[in-house]
């Protein structure tokens, strides 16, 4: 292999396992600690200061500037924090991130020529493997992954470093990147461009730090460089929440308007600086590490206090996107005041109870529509209808809960039990649907199954019946009709009947394949009952009233109470 293509194979090896190294370590503590970190963010957030800080001290933690804008990202998704106060996070973030990739280059072979990384990466890895290998428990064992990763990432420091000592020698190579750097603009685009494609500041500046140990590049040179990589730092947040909401969006824009600002004015006084910094007494690729540290506390200390001013800038060039009012985004009707009358709070439950089936009901398309199209982003979208569901459940009970506080008849008191059960029921469907059905329908797309013709078409049979279970359930609830509710649970052997009858044929069927469909059976018999566990719950809403009405023998009707249809 040609000398100059060695050269570079090794080096996008070498950052190829830094940024391995780095994912493993975030993975690890993610996964690990990752609920108590973004609880150690939440809970310091009373004002910008703190907020600052303890973005830098977790950030040091997880290793990733970047990750910890896609975190502090997706709790502003959720509400819970403001642009100004998530910008304070993101540049202790910033911080942060410089400290570690300073403390790298620095503690590495490429300032002092110790041997520090080649005999700490092989204990690092070996323990690790030790770790994750004989750990059955869930904390040591991503302990060990992130033993690992140092570990790995210490490695690809000797790799880009060995990758980098032919070209100490190569004089075409130093005059080229002399060059760039004589041309301060040139290199700070190269800078940032580095940053981007790598997503990940501490990867570029360590390639700078190995140019600069191997005197391919002086520290004038560099500096242009730094500001680049602290331009281009913020880009890869920005792209990866470009899908998410305006106030997720806001955040890492604002993050890289603070972090433009400030280099393209250190880009625009290079000429003034660089003497100054030349002046250091530390060796290369400690002055352009300690540089880069001092640019992004300098930053800090800048935009912090004028995180408000920024926010308002972020709301103009981002503004909260004009939604459809989707009329089943939260209970409506459960008026506290009506608490004091109970027939009307009690129709006002059953109003909510309604609009919860209805939710329930959506709920089940959007799976129906996954299940037909194959789609992993609209299994997605089950989450937050399963939450939704959820909030419905939870403001229907605490209302009857608070309607309980007053002396209720007897009817009354059985119609709220009456709401009480079947919005459990409801969420308890929900849960089928999303934790159990969704499982089966990803597990479908991923393994590329198909169902046959008749398969799919059983499916849609079973799918038909729940649909009409539910709104039959809910009429059956409003009314308390008997007669309603003896046909609704009259489904449900409609429905258990027709069920037998598929897997039967199915097994029948089977029985004539070839092997090899072992999977796509599981997976299909599955299917139907979980099909089955979501009718199960919604017909129960039937029961409380024929059981009210002294119809019911242990669970099931009494023996010619229901004509069959």
């Amino acid at each position: 292999m040609n000398p100059g293509t060695l050269v570079i194979v090794n080096l996008l090896g070498g950052v190829a396992l830094l940024l391995w190294g780095v994912r493993m370590v975030r993975t690890g503590v993610m996964r690990a600690w990752g609920d108590r970190l973004k609880a150690f963010i939440e809970h310091r957030l009373g004002s910008r200061l703190s907020a600052f800080l303890a973005g830098g001290i977790a950030t040091a933690i997880l290793g990733s500037g970047t990750a910890m804008t896609l975190i502090v990202a997706g709790i502003a998704a959720s509400g819970a924090i403001g642009t100004a106060l998530g910008l304070a996070i993101l540049l202790g973030a910033d911080v942060g991130s410089a400290i570690v990739s300073s403390v790298f280059a620095s503690g590495s072979n490429f300032a002092s020529g110790s041997n520090f990384a080649l005999w700490a990466s092989p204990i690092l890895l070996f323990a690790g493997y030790v770790t994750f290998s004989m750990s059955e428990e869930f904390r040591p064992h991503n302990v060990g992954r992130i033993l690992i990763g140092l570990g790995l990432m210490l490695l690809s420091l000797q790799l880009i470093k060995t990758a980098t000592v032919p070209l100490s020698g190569a004089s075409l190579f130093h005059d080229v990147l002399a060059a760039v750097g004589r041309e301060p603009l040139l290199a700070f685009i190269v800078g940032a461009f580095l940053a981007w494609a790598f997503h990940s500041t501490l990867a570029a500046i360590l390639l700078i730090a190995s140019f600069l140990a191997n005197g391919s590049l002086e520290v004038a040179g560099a500096l242009s460089f730094v500001l680049g990589i602290n331009f281009g730092g913020g880009l890869p947040a920005v792209t990866s929440t470009l899908a998410l909401p305006a106030a997720a969006r806001r955040l890492p824009l604002s993050n890289l308007f603070c972090r433009a600002f400030m280099a393209i004015a250190g880009l625009a006084f290079i000429g003034r600086i660089t003497p100054y910094v030349v002046l250091i007494p530390m060796r290369a690729v400690e002055t352009a590490v300690t540089f880069h540290a001092l640019f992004n506390i300098v930053a800090g200390l800048v935009f912090l206090p004028l995180t408000g001013g920024v926010e308002r800038i972020m709301y103009r060039l981002v503004p909260d996107e004009k939604q459809d009012d989707d009329r089943l985004a939260a209970p409506r009707y459960l008026d506290a005041v009506a608490l004091s009358t109970p027939s009307v709070a009690l129709a006002n439950a059953m109003l909510e109870t309604v609009r919860m089936s209805e939710v329930l009901d959506r709920m089940f398309d959007t799976a129906l529509m996954a299940l037909r199209t194959g789609s992993l982003e609209t299994l997605k979208l089950l989450k937050a209808l399963d939450e939704r569901l959820n909030a419905f459940q939870t403001a229907v009970q605490s209302y009857l809960s608070d309607l309980a506080q007053v002396e209720l008849s007897a009817p009354d008191a059985r119609r709220a039990l009456e709401i009480t059960l079947y919005i459990s029921n409801l969420e308890h469907a929900g849960d089928v649907i999303h934790l159990n059905l969704s499982d089966r329908i990803k597990a479908k797309a991923k393994e590329s199954i198909a169902f046959s013709v008749a398969e799919q078409a059983s499916l849609d049979d079973l799918c038909l019946i729940i649909h009409e279970n539910l709104r039959i359930a809910t009429g059956v609830l409003s009314s308390g009709d008997i007669e309603g509710a003896k046909r609704l649970i009259a489904q449900k052997d409609a429905f258990r009947a027709l069920e037998n009858s598929v897997l039967d044929e199915h097994f029948r069927v089977g029985a004539r394949g070839k092997g090899g469909a072992l999977r796509r059976s599981a997976l299909y018999v599955d299917m139907i009952r979980d099909l089955h566990r979501i009718n199960s719950h919604i017909v129960s809403a039937g029961y409380p009233i024929v059981d009210a009405a002294g119809l019911l023998r242990g669970s099931r009707l009494r023996s010619g109470d229901v004509k069959p249809e």
